[in-house]
């Protein structure tokens, strides 16, 4: 097996944005120089009490010009969201859970009684725009409405309508729900901070197929949704056209919605109708495709907390936890991955224990560098992903200019992070995604999962560094021999993911049976992390590419993000626009509206020379006819966009002598003109402080 020599060579290639000089640094000299804590979905720091104010400092935009000065949006409070969810209870037909469908009758009259009540209602929409533009946009609206219910093309008519730049994000988010609320047949894209408002073309051929009425109601289903809810279609006892409408839901919006047909007896001639009933897909809320015998009884108990760890792998302390709580690590969820050389806050929720059996080993954990608190109940599993991004405050230190820098470090250091700041940095995934071994890298197991190449993939998994410890011995035994037993008992305790396998592969065999076996004794999020270190290995290369290819150029062929609103990788193909040659030549995208493909089965490729790369790096690797689905392990990967650029929010600094900030040098001199720098920013779920900080630097920052 071929040595990888350095980790760190994979990262140092990897190219700039920004043309500063930078300067050098330590980081993560101890953990407490490098505080992780998590945002949740409501933009809070997990790390904070309960109902505890938090305090947060943000930049102030000047309101737009064509604004109105009114009081700013609360949207915790806003009056918006219990008006909405009342108008979709009434104007969409769908129910919570397993309720049984209303008969047809029925359905009509909620449809006419919940419009009755919108009608009453204030427009929401009027909180937001001006009164002219508040017309402007129900004339539009109106136009395409009467133009596509008279069955004439949209000859003479514009076809979209600009709402004006809105600059704070939070209005712009609530603009876009309001305007997809009150009329399903547009749809809304952010342009620079502009909201444009455009016919939804899926809206006019959903209508060839049921009623205008039905089609309404789908589409405000659709932006509403609410968790486990379901729509239903009015009963249709011709089965060419059921089947008609099954293929548009699932080819338009397959990743989000499935559906199935259910027979529902008809009242008055006692003959069954069927009904084609939408619903949300469980694996966009929950983590497993199927609830637990103890869910379906309402049974089970989800206690959610906070974790806060000081040196110690995630994994690690999920292993640990188990073991004191009796039960198994993928009991666990959580939002996301988080560092070990650090101290980190994240939030968490542990099936099948009660909140006062968890505050039973808070004294326990202590010992692991570990405490939880915010311990309570909620009704549901967290899943990847559900959370709005970290909050980092990070201390570099020992300070130094690069190498024949005759320039000031102080400037230096200002200049850099005020050049990030503004232009951003590269996206790329972080080494913390494919693991320190020298040896094997976390991608490569993901490869081998691929191509369903079992057994390598647990021999890469127990592949042994160069050192002499007792988990490294354990593995080279095991190559050695293949002694599941035998390895066992010389694997530390602690070790919970390679006891696992171990474990099973003792119970099952190292046949290709028994490794399949092994994979299942590790939960759905760690089998699926592995293939994703692969992808996202892959992606780091692509967008090298495409920088060094085509520079900060938007070129034919690129695909651009047309919503400017999306601060995460899981949107639509439909949020993706592939530049064509016109808008190439006029400039029409930036280069921050660019994305790149994770690779998957559900994406498309760019058409230019990065696309054809990407088919060439599948060759080399062997994937040519790869679905990116691994049916033996339940592994499917649809794949997803991420953006190239990203930017820093909310970011603070400071110089320091060191001797303010209380560190403890060796030796009984202390160089008085030492710098260290206190830095401080957030950034969106998926990105990584340590790539910012090496673009800000100019310098590999690994420890």
């Amino acid at each position: 097996m071929e040595e990888d020599t350095d980790y760190r060579i994979r990262f140092s290639s990897l190219c700039f944005f920004n043309d500063h000089i930078g300067f050098h640094g330590t980081i993560k000299s101890s953990p407490s120089d490098f505080i992780v804590i998590e945002i949740d979905e409501q933009g809070q720091l997990v790390n904070k009490t309960i109902n505890e104010p938090i305090f947060k400092i943000s930049e102030i935009q000047p309101e737009p010009n064509n604004f109105p000065k009114k009081t700013k949006l609360d949207l915790q409070n806003l009056s918006f969201e219990d008006g909405r969810n009342q108008e979709v209870n009434t104007l969409v037909k769908y129910t919570d859970g397993d309720q049984n469908h209303p008969s047809g009758s029925e359905k009509e009259d909620t449809i006419s009684d919940g419009t009755s009540k919108c009608e009453e209602k204030a427009d929401v929409l009027s909180s937001f725009l001006d009164e002219k533009t508040h017309e402007l946009l129900n004339n539009f609206a109106c136009d395409i409405k009467e133009k596509w219910l008279s069955e004439r093309e949209l000859i003479g008519l514009p076809l979209e309508f600009s709402i004006g730049r809105i600059l704070d994000k939070n209005q712009r988010a609530s603009l876009h729900s309001a305007i997809r609320q009150k009329f399903p047949f547009l749809i809304t894209v952010g342009k620079n901070s502009e909201i444009v408002v455009k016919p939804n073309l899926e809206y006019k051929e959903l209508c060839h197929l049921v009623s205008e009425e039905e089609a309404f109601n789908f589409f405000k289903y659709l932006d509403a949704k609410k968790e486990n809810s379901k729509f239903t279609f009015k009963p249709d006892a011709n089965k060419d056209h059921r089947k008609a409408v099954h293929h548009f839901v699932n080819k338009k919006f397959g990743n989000l919605v499935e559906t199935k047909s259910f027979s529902e007896m008809n009242c008055s001639t006692g003959n069954p109708n069927v009904v084609i009933t939408v619903r949300f897909r469980e694996k966009a809320h929950r983590r497993g495709k199927r609830p637990l015998p103890e869910c379906q009884e309402g049974n089970v108990i989800y206690t959610a907390f906070t974790l806060r760890k000081e040196n110690l792998e995630m994994f690690e302390a999920i292993g640990f936890l188990a073991i004191k709580l009796g039960v198994i690590p993928s009991d666990f969820s959580y939002a996301g991955l988080k560092d070990k050389k650090a101290i980190t806050y994240q939030a968490m929720v542990v099936r099948k224990v009660t909140p006062e059996r968890l505050k039973n080993i808070e004294k326990e954990i202590e010992k692991k560098r570990m405490n939880v608190f915010n311990i309570r109940s909620v009704d549901d599993s967290l899943r990847l992903g559900q959370l709005k991004g970290n909050h980092f405050d990070i201390v570099i230190r020992n300070l130094k200019k690069q190498i024949n820098d005759s320039a000031n470090l102080r400037e230096r250091i200002i200049e850099a992070i005020e050049n990030v700041k503004k232009k951003g940095f590269v996206n790329y995934y972080g080494p913390q995604r494919f693991g320190k071994g020298r040896k094997v890298h976390t991608d490569q197991i993901g490869l081998a999962l691929l191509k369903n190449e079992m057994m390598k993939a647990i021999k890469l998994f127990l592949t042994p560094e160069d050192l002499d410890d007792p988990v490294n011995r354990a593995k080279k035994y095991f190559l050695q021999t293949e002694d599941a037993k035998g390895t066992l008992s010389l694997m530390p305790e602690f070790k919970v993911r390679e006891r696992a396998l171990l474990e099973a592969l003792h119970r099952f065999g190292m046949t290709e049976e028994g490794c399949i076996q092994a994979w299942f004794s590790l939960p759905h999020s760690m089998r699926i992390f592995y293939v994703h270190a692969y992808t996202s290995k892959i992606w780091n290369e692509a967008v090298s590419y495409r920088l060094a290819t085509y520079g900060a150029r938007v070129v034919e062929g690129d695909l651009v993000c047309l919503d400017e609103d999306i601060d995460d990788e899981n949107f639509p193909n439909s949020k993706v626009h592939l530049v064509t040659e016109e808008e190439g030549s006029a400039n029409m995208y930036a280069i921050h509206q660019v994305v790149l493909p994770i690779l998957g089965y559900n994406i498309q490729y760019p058409k230019n020379k990065v696309g054809q790369w990407y088919h060439d790096i599948l060759s080399r690797d062997g994937l040519q006819t790869c679905r990116f689905k691994v049916p033996t392990l339940k592994l499917n990967v649809p794949g997803c966009y991420r953006q190239i650029l990203k930017h820093p929010r909310n970011l603070s600094y400071q110089l320091m002598e060191d001797y303010d900030i209380d560190v403890r040098m060796k030796g009984s001199h202390i160089d008085e003109t030492a710098l260290s720098l206190l830095i401080s920013f957030d950034l969106d779920a998926s990105c990584y402080a340590t790539v910012c900080l090496k673009e800000i630097m100019k310098h590999d920052v690994l420890n």
